[in-house]
Protein backbone atom coordinates (compact mmCIF):
# COMPACT_ATOMS: atom_id res chain seq x y z
CA UNK A 1 0.00 0.00 0.00
CA UNK A 2 1.35 3.44 -0.97
CA UNK A 3 0.69 6.72 0.84
CA UNK A 4 1.17 10.12 -0.76
CA UNK A 5 1.33 13.50 1.00
CA UNK A 6 -1.37 15.86 -0.32
CA UNK A 7 -1.46 19.07 1.75
CA UNK A 8 -1.84 20.63 5.19
CA UNK A 9 -5.16 22.42 5.73
CA UNK A 10 -5.42 25.51 7.90
CA UNK A 11 -8.58 27.47 8.65
CA UNK A 12 -7.99 31.21 8.28
CA UNK A 13 -10.02 34.18 9.51
CA UNK A 14 -8.91 36.69 6.84
CA UNK A 15 -7.89 35.14 3.53
CA UNK A 16 -6.04 38.19 2.15
CA UNK A 17 -4.05 38.74 5.35
CA UNK A 18 -3.10 35.06 5.56
CA UNK A 19 -2.11 34.90 1.90
CA UNK A 20 0.09 37.96 2.37
CA UNK A 21 1.84 36.26 5.30
CA UNK A 22 2.54 33.04 3.38
CA UNK A 23 3.71 35.15 0.43
CA UNK A 24 6.34 36.66 2.75
CA UNK A 25 7.60 33.09 3.27
CA UNK A 26 7.95 32.74 -0.51
CA UNK A 27 4.79 30.71 -1.18
CA UNK A 28 2.46 31.57 -4.03
CA UNK A 29 -1.04 30.54 -5.01
CA UNK A 30 -1.07 27.42 -7.17
CA UNK A 31 -4.80 26.64 -7.11
CA UNK A 32 -8.08 28.10 -5.88
CA UNK A 33 -11.52 26.58 -5.34
CA UNK A 34 -14.56 28.81 -4.78
CA UNK A 35 -17.53 26.82 -3.49
CA UNK A 36 -20.72 28.91 -3.61
CA UNK A 37 -22.92 26.12 -2.26
CA UNK A 38 -20.63 25.36 0.69
CA UNK A 39 -19.78 29.07 1.10
CA UNK A 40 -16.02 28.58 1.37
CA UNK A 41 -12.82 29.29 -0.54
CA UNK A 42 -9.76 27.04 -0.65
CA UNK A 43 -6.44 28.56 -1.68
CA UNK A 44 -3.48 26.24 -2.15
CA UNK A 45 -0.08 27.90 -1.75
CA UNK A 46 3.33 26.30 -2.26
CA UNK A 47 7.00 27.21 -2.49
CA UNK A 48 8.32 27.79 -6.03
CA UNK A 49 8.77 24.54 -7.92
CA UNK A 50 7.16 22.48 -5.14
CA UNK A 51 3.50 22.08 -6.08
CA UNK A 52 3.52 18.71 -4.28
CA UNK A 53 3.93 20.45 -0.88
CA UNK A 54 1.06 22.93 -0.56
CA UNK A 55 -0.66 24.46 2.41
CA UNK A 56 -4.43 24.73 1.94
CA UNK A 57 -5.90 27.92 3.37
CA UNK A 58 -9.60 27.35 4.05
CA UNK A 59 -11.73 30.46 4.44
CA UNK A 60 -15.37 30.01 5.46
CA UNK A 61 -17.34 32.97 4.14
CA UNK A 62 -19.64 33.06 7.16
CA UNK A 63 -16.84 32.72 9.73
CA UNK A 64 -15.84 29.88 12.02
CA UNK A 65 -17.43 30.96 15.31
CA UNK A 66 -19.55 27.79 15.55
CA UNK A 67 -16.66 25.38 15.01
CA UNK A 68 -14.87 23.71 17.92
CA UNK A 69 -11.39 25.07 18.67
CA UNK A 70 -9.20 21.99 18.79
CA UNK A 71 -6.11 23.41 17.10
CA UNK A 72 -4.01 22.56 20.16
CA UNK A 73 -3.32 19.20 18.47
CA UNK A 74 -1.64 20.88 15.51
CA UNK A 75 2.13 21.28 15.85
CA UNK A 76 3.58 23.53 13.16
CA UNK A 77 4.43 23.97 9.50
CA UNK A 78 8.14 23.80 8.67
CA UNK A 79 9.97 25.46 5.78
CA UNK A 80 13.64 25.31 4.84
CA UNK A 81 15.07 28.68 3.80
CA UNK A 82 18.28 29.68 2.00
CA UNK A 83 19.15 32.44 4.49
CA UNK A 84 17.41 32.29 7.86
CA UNK A 85 18.68 35.73 8.88
CA UNK A 86 17.40 37.38 5.70
CA UNK A 87 14.02 35.63 6.01
CA UNK A 88 13.62 36.65 9.66
CA UNK A 89 14.56 40.24 8.81
CA UNK A 90 12.04 40.26 5.94
CA UNK A 91 9.30 39.01 8.29
CA UNK A 92 10.31 41.43 11.05
CA UNK A 93 10.29 44.35 8.61
CA UNK A 94 6.72 43.37 7.67
CA UNK A 95 5.65 43.49 11.34
CA UNK A 96 5.83 39.76 12.10
CA UNK A 97 7.03 38.90 15.63
CA UNK A 98 9.97 36.49 15.68
CA UNK A 99 8.86 34.28 18.58
CA UNK A 100 12.01 32.16 18.66
CA UNK A 101 14.86 34.07 17.02
CA UNK A 102 17.51 32.16 15.03
CA UNK A 103 20.15 32.57 17.75
CA UNK A 104 21.85 29.36 16.62
CA UNK A 105 21.79 30.33 12.92
CA UNK A 106 19.67 27.26 12.28
CA UNK A 107 16.09 27.52 13.58
CA UNK A 108 13.43 30.17 14.18
CA UNK A 109 9.70 30.18 14.89
CA UNK A 110 7.03 32.74 13.96
CA UNK A 111 3.23 32.74 14.09
CA UNK A 112 0.84 33.32 11.19
CA UNK A 113 -2.04 35.83 11.47
CA UNK A 114 -4.17 32.83 12.50
CA UNK A 115 -1.73 31.83 15.26
CA UNK A 116 -0.27 28.86 13.36
CA UNK A 117 3.28 28.06 14.44
CA UNK A 118 5.79 28.21 11.56
CA UNK A 119 9.27 26.69 11.91
CA UNK A 120 12.01 28.09 9.70
CA UNK A 121 15.15 25.98 9.22
CA UNK A 122 18.40 27.07 7.60
CA UNK A 123 19.28 24.98 4.53
CA UNK A 124 22.59 23.18 4.94
CA UNK A 125 24.91 24.04 7.81
CA UNK A 126 23.83 26.60 10.40
CA UNK A 127 24.97 30.18 9.85
CA UNK A 128 27.42 31.62 12.39
CA UNK A 129 25.57 33.34 15.27
CA UNK A 130 25.03 37.02 14.43
CA UNK A 131 23.33 40.08 15.87
CA UNK A 132 20.64 41.11 16.38
CA UNK A 133 19.52 37.50 16.50
CA UNK A 134 22.04 35.91 18.88
CA UNK A 135 21.11 38.17 21.82
CA UNK A 136 17.36 38.43 21.05
CA UNK A 137 15.04 36.90 23.64
CA UNK A 138 12.08 34.64 22.87
CA UNK A 139 8.72 36.38 22.53
CA UNK A 140 5.51 34.60 23.44
CA UNK A 141 5.35 30.95 22.54
CA UNK A 142 5.61 28.94 19.38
Amino acid sequence: MKTKYLHTMLRVKDLDTSMAFYSLLGLSEIRRVENDRGRFTLVFMAPPGQPEAPVELTWNWDGDEGLPSDSRHFGHLAYEVDDIYAMCQRLRDAGVTINRPPRDGHMAFVRSPDNVSIELLQAGAPKPPAEPWKSMENSGHW
